[in-house]
């Protein structure tokens, strides 16, 4: 374990929990904000953060280059409900299989707002409002996602790229205001 990584990777966690933190904090997500990603400093996640860390994108994709998985992505995720992968289950008939559930709408704002500060983050002086719509757009096609759940991602990854962040989080506060629309 090399102590630059240790730091790197502290460092890297704790600047995106502040700005998810931040964005949450300003469209009313006061609880989401802090407890975002906590179990990024579990010892599951937190040691093969620091093993995999490379400061331009997660230490989940170089482990899974590694050893063709991720355990530190398959804990975090599973304890994580802004994730989409949580809400990942058998439906209502066996027979339907696994599919995306509806995520409950404070989740659903809490992963924008991920979205928007991991973008940040891994992008830092190159970041633009198009990062994370553009992010999103190569792997849509194989997200198990529902609809719902979709269409409110996209409108506001959509809102964030087109008319910028400011826009992108009033409309998240209007729709906590308006769940009933979602």
């Amino acid at each position: 374990m090399h102590n630059n990584s240790v730091f790197n990777h502290l460092k890297t966690i704790n600047k995106h929990k502040a700005l998810v933190m931040d964005l949450c904090f300003k469209i009313g997500l006061i609880k989401q904000g802090l407890l975002h990603d906590l179990s990024k400093y579990s010892p599951e996640e937190f040691l093969i953060g620091i093993k995999y860390y490379r400061g331009d994108r997660s230490p989940n994709s170089a482990e899974k280059l590694d050893k063709g998985y991720s355990s530190a992505w398959l804990h975090h995720k599973g304890r994580n409900k802004h994730h989409f992968e949580y809400w990942i289950d058998y439906g209502k008939d066996m027979k339907d299989g696994l599919q995306g559930m509806k995520m409950p709408l404070k989740y659903v704002l809490e992963m924008c707002c991920d979205r928007i500060a991991a973008s940040r983050v891994y992008s830092g002086s190159e970041y633009t409002t198009d990062v994370p719509w553009n992010y999103y757009c190569k792997r849509r096609d194989y997200m198990d996602i529902h609809k719902d759940t979709r269409a409110l991602l996209e409108k506001i990854l959509l809102i964030n790229k087109n008319e910028g962040e400011k826009k992108a989080l009033a409309y998240m506060r209007w729709m906590l205001k308006h769940p009933y629309l979602y």
